[in-house]
């Protein structure tokens, strides 16, 4: 499901969410539910990039490191709009070939088909448009070359919440149902829903989701040129 576009300064929004919602803290502190959904996501995306041993990586709204952190033997560009979360991977990445760009991708001169792979993970749902940023992922990848791409399932996740919070654990919980950083997400999307839209510009030759088909919280998408 499509939101309408604001009047949003999205680098101000995601230097507020990397400060409100630690990235280290998520991935090193959440409950151990969603640690090993992220941990299978994170093993998704590994597996539909490959090893990436010398080839040219970019992450569109790399955070704070942790996927680019699989990848040590590749050639890595992390781009983002927010300088918090880019310090953070600096740090998470310090000993990597990486190079680091400030940015929204759709509004960087980057060279066309500069890269073998593009990850761009649990990001487009944060975007003013998501259309604008697939093509700047499409024009940015070369012809042989492979996009990863996941988003929340939020409506799925939304029924979850409804469902833990009516539980006695749920009530015991209080607010701490409301976790992870729903409140900024611009999209909302079902994995059909987002697939269509991919198909826009893609192909899909894989699909899978964490933590696994039949409970789909994070849908993963490998994609090719069309």
């Amino acid at each position: 499901m499509e939101t309408p576009q604001r009047d949003i300064d999205v680098a101000a929004l995601n230097d507020q969410l990397a400060r409100e919602h630690s990235i280290d803290d998520y991935y090193l502190k959440s409950s151990l539910p969603i640690r090993l959904i992220e941990r299978r996501r994170l093993d998704l995306i590994h597996q539909m990039a490959g090893e990436c041993v010398g080839l040219d990586l970019a992450e569109v709204g790399s955070g704070g490191g942790y996927v680019l952190r699989m990848f040590p033997r590749a050639k890595i560009t992390a781009i983002d709009v927010s300088d918090v979360y880019l310090e953070t991977a600096r740090r998470n990445l310090a000993g990597y070939d990486a190079r680091y760009v400030k940015g929204e991708i759709d509004k960087l001169d980057l060279p066309a088909q500069s890269f073998d792979r593009i990850l761009c993970t649990e990001v487009l749902e944060h975007t003013l448009d998501p259309s604008a940023i697939l093509k700047a992922i499409a024009r940015l990848l070369r012809p042989s070359g492979v996009a990863v791409i996941t988003v929340p399932n939020d409506p799925l996740i939304a029924k979850l919440k409804g469902i833990v919070r009516k539980t006695p654990f749920g009530r015991l919980l209080g607010g701490r149902v409301e976790w992870g950083a729903d409140k900024y997400h611009l999209h909302q999307w079902t994995p059909a829903e987002f697939e269509a839209l991919l198909s826009k510009h893609f192909r899909v030759v894989e699909r899978a989701s964490a933590p696994v088909d039949a409970l789909p919280i994070r849908a993963c998408f490998r994609c090719v040129l069309p």
